[in-house]
Formats: C-alpha cells, structure tokens, sequence
C-alpha cells in the first residue's frame, strides 16, 4: 500500500463523515470518534515561521497578523533575506575650533584622502533574484525593522470608515450592558426599589460633585459617500501597436498578493510582510474537553495532549482479497488488527450493534456527562451566578452514514483476543509457544494479528462497480479517566466503531 494513495479502511465518526485512522480524534470523556468537523478549533499563539518569534493575539491584531521583521518576495513569495553592502561616503570637512583664525583652519576644513566607507543593507530573494533596488527602495542602515510600507491609495478613507464603525459598535456594547444592568435583578437578600431605578446612585455622585453618569455617544464624524463616476481614463495611444513582454506584466499571484493596488507592472512589486502562523488546539463539542494541546513555543513539535484515534482504537489495515471479486460469489478477505494501547482488548466483528449493547453504551456516556455537570448543579452556585465549568455546546445530532454497504459479511464465530502494546516483543527472538487459534486467525505476533474475513459482493454489480463492506467492531476499551474524586480505578467498555473497506472492483468476465 502506498502512502500517497488514499486508505481503503474508513471509519465513521460521531457526526456521520468517513474518514481514514489518522485523521480522526477519540475524546477519552464522552467516549467516541471526532473528526475536524466534530471538534473545536482554537488559536493557542501566533508566531513567525521565518525568526520563530512568539508574538501575543493583541499585538498580532495590531500588526494584522504580520511579522514586523520578515518579507515574502513579490514575485515568487519566497522569503527575502538582507545582504550587506558597502557604500562610499564622503567626509564633512572639520569645523574650525574657537579660538583659531580663519588662515590656521584652512589645511584641517579639506576632505581626508582616505576614502571611508558605510555598511547598508537591501532584500534580496535567494530563488528569483528579485531585489529591493529593483523598485527603487533606498537601502537601509540597519538589517530589520526600518523598511518602508506602500501604503495604500485609499488608506485615509478606510482608517475614517473603521473609526467611525468601531466607535458605533462601541457605543452599542455599552448601551446593551446598561440595558442588561438594569433589567439584572439584584443577587443581595433585600434589594431596594431605587437601586434598580438608578436613583440611589445619581443622588450619591451630586452630592459628592461628580457629573451625571451616561453613556458616551459617538463622534460626530463627517464621511463623504462614494459616487460613482461615469468618467474613466482614456488608454495610452501604443497599447494596441506596441508589442507585449509578459516578463514585464504581473501574474495573477502576483496581484493577489498586493490587494491594496494590484500592480500591473513588474517594476511596481514591493515586497509583503511575512504572514503569521498559527498553533491551534482541538476541543470536543460535547463535553468541551481538549483533544490536541500542542506545546507554547514554536520551536516545539510536541503536544502537552494528544488524544488521537490511532493511540486508542484497534487499527484495521486491509492487506488483499483472495480471489477476484464477482457478484455473488462467496469470497475472503485479509485483515491486519493492531492493538495501539497497553491493555489487552476482547474484540468481535458483526454485522449490526445489538440493542441491549447500544442501550449500555448511551447509559455509560450519559453517565459521564452528568458527573461533569454535577459540579455546576449546586443551588448555591446558581444563586450566585458563578460557574465552575464551560458553557455546554450545542447538543449533537447524530446522522446515519449515508454510504451504503453492498457486500455481506460473515460474522465472526468467536470473538478473539488482541495482545497489549509491548515494544521490548518486536526484538524479542523467543519463539511463542504454539496456541490454539480460530479458524479465521491466519497468524499472530505482539500486539498484531491477520484475520481472514469471509464477505459475499451484491448479486446485482456489474463489471467495474466497487465492492464496500460495512460492519461494526466492538472491542474492550479501558477507560483511565475518573469522573468522579472517589473513583480511581480504571473500568471497562464495550466501544463500537463502524468500519467501511473498499475491496475492490468487480472483476470483468472472461470469455471461454
């Protein structure tokens, strides 16, 4: 199996959507499969991918999400780097001092005949050669933090529309707090009828001498509405005659790149700043628990939490058929499973969840979630208002996997038992003793065992037409987590997982 091609082994998720192992989440509270549309996303920090500067959400907004430091070339948005140059510069001639004639001071006012020299500094792009003096930027004195900005045309009118917006919303914020205040009961056991009135306070600030308490209104800012005119700039005279050097003329890219004036001409780039990135953290939508908690600093690949499905449920790996595929032909099927935690896990193969299980299993998760809302369900807490957990999410929907299966499986005759997870096995050179295996296990080592699995394609596919099986994997699932301070002991769970593989086309009919 190649890497490049997509996995055959799809499992599906609480929300309904296939997805390969490795691109699936197991939340350890509720419990169950997430995928990226069944989490949370949140931004940890924002950093530089270039000077790996660590830079905080407020200052990142001030900057519009840009290095203060760093430049993409404009031509091909790679990173620039400053060279260094020497420059030749001319010496001023000495000032006479006080107290010296004008005849004394003339052999010190003429330039030093050694010429002197000045370090500067220019971007250069190492991949297209592009530099800073091909539009005409003066070189810089110091290596960062001097360039200049091509400032936008219309940068005035834009800096006037968002002080103008930003004081509206302001002043709507403040008039739905008061509103909010006044219609808030008080939380004190004998409230008094002016205080909600207001007129308690207003007595107090006069007689102490303070002005009336009201809400800022807006600034009175005049804005120009934007006409359209019918007028437009005549095109040059040779534009139909002189011949066209696409060297010369931008790309697409290139003048997405610049949104303010989307230059048509090569020789009007500027270089970009630097876009920052992002480390972001996954949290489940139901119970509101992290997932993946990667680490603060940027130079750090490591994750404080990682809860991914591969860490926690068997990994199913289809390794080929045993007879070409047709349609309603009894066929098999090999299966790699491989136990990924360090307990043993009990695991069966069926062709639907029996009610009874499914019953158990929505018991168990209900369970968990009201051990965590069992903290905020005091009458003390709610009379205060105070809070010790996150707001619970919006609840979820369940929806059925729309892709059907259009093979039939065998079931299992027994379920089997899956080792633990033991590194030290792989360079184990003990041979293991001989067991009595069931019929459908074709071999065993460690944690990892192949299964022969028996399947018969639809009657109706044609030639051509892809095989999908679908059924359900249950396995026994240790739980470490304890909801509760007085359970510490880890329990176990009956988990199911619905899996689909695509085994294959329909092979075409030969003809006798």
């Amino acid at each position: 199996m190649s890497f490049m091609q997509p996995s055959p082994v799809k499992y599906a998720c609480s929300c309904g959507i296939l997805n390969p192992i490795n691109k699936l989440f197991f939340c350890r509270h509720c419990p169950k499969l997430r995928c990226g549309f069944c989490v949370c996303h949140e931004i940890e920090s924002h950093f530089c991918s270039n000077c790996l500067e660590n830079i905080p959400s407020s200052e990142a907004r001030h900057k519009k999400n840009c290095c203060a430091n760093c430049f993409d070339c404009p031509c091909c948005q790679h990173t620039l780097s400053a060279r260094a140059t020497t420059v030749p510069v001319v010496r001023k001639p000495e000032e006479p001092k006080d107290g010296e004639s004008g005849a004394e001071a003339t052999p010190s006012q003429k330039p030093s005949a050694m010429p002197t020299t000045k370090k500067m500094y220019y971007l250069s792009c190492l991949s297209c050669r592009w530099t800073t003096r091909d539009v005409g930027i003066p070189d810089q004195g110091v290596a960062t933090g001097t360039w200049p900005d091509n400032e936008c045309l219309y940068q005035a009118r834009f800096n006037t529309l968002m002080e103008y917006y930003q004081s509206v919303v302001l002043q709507e914020k403040q008039e739905k707090q008061e509103f909010l205040r006044r219609k808030t009961p008080k939380q004190h056991k004998f409230p008094s009828l002016t205080d909600r009135t207001g007129l308690t306070v207003s007595l107090i600030r006069r007689q102490i001498g303070w002005t009336e308490k009201s809400v800022p209104k807006t600034k009175p800012i005049n804005i120009a509405p934007a006409e359209a005119s019918s007028e437009v700039e005549p095109l040059p005279e040779d534009i139909l005659t002189q011949p066209i050097n696409l060297r010369n003329i931008t790309t697409v890219a290139q003048r997405h790149s610049q949104p303010a004036d989307q230059p048509t001409a090569v020789n009007k780039l500027y270089p970009q700043r630097r876009s920052l990135w992002i480390k972001r953290s996954l949290r489940c939508r139901q119970c509101e628990h992290n997932l993946i908690k990667p680490e603060y600093h940027p130079t750090s690949i490591k994750y404080r939490i990682q809860l991914f499905a591969s860490y926690h449920v068997p990994e199913v790996i289809m390794v080929r058929c045993e007879q070409p595929l047709q349609p309603g032909q009894s066929n098999a099927i090999l299966l790699k499973l491989t136990n990924p935690t360090m307990y043993d896990m009990t695991i069966s193969i069926m062709e639907a969840v029996p009610e009874d299980a499914q019953i158990n299993t929505d018991a168990f998760q209900q369970a968990c979630r009201i051990k965590e809302e069992a903290i905020t369900s005091s009458p003390l807490l709610k009379t205060t208002g105070v809070t010790l957990a996150r707001q619970n999410s919006t609840r979820e929907v369940k929806r059925e996997v729309r892709e059907l299966a259009n093979a039939s499986i065998v079931p299992l005759e027994s379920p089997f038992v899956l080792s633990q997870r033991d590194d030290s096995k792989e360079f184990d050179e003990d041979v293991q003793a001989p067991m009595e295996e069931p019929k459908f296990i074709v071999w065993r080592k460690g944690n990892k065992v192949l299964i022969r699995l028996q399947f018969i394609p639809a009657a109706e596919l044609e030639p051509g037409n892809k095989v999908t099986l679908g059924f359900y994997m249950q396995y026994t699932y240790v739980n470490t987590v304890s909801n509760t301070p007085d359970k510490k002991d880890p329990t176990t769970h009956a988990l199911y997982s619905r899996i689909f593989i695509e085994a294959g086309d329909i092979a075409q009919q030969t003809a006798n």
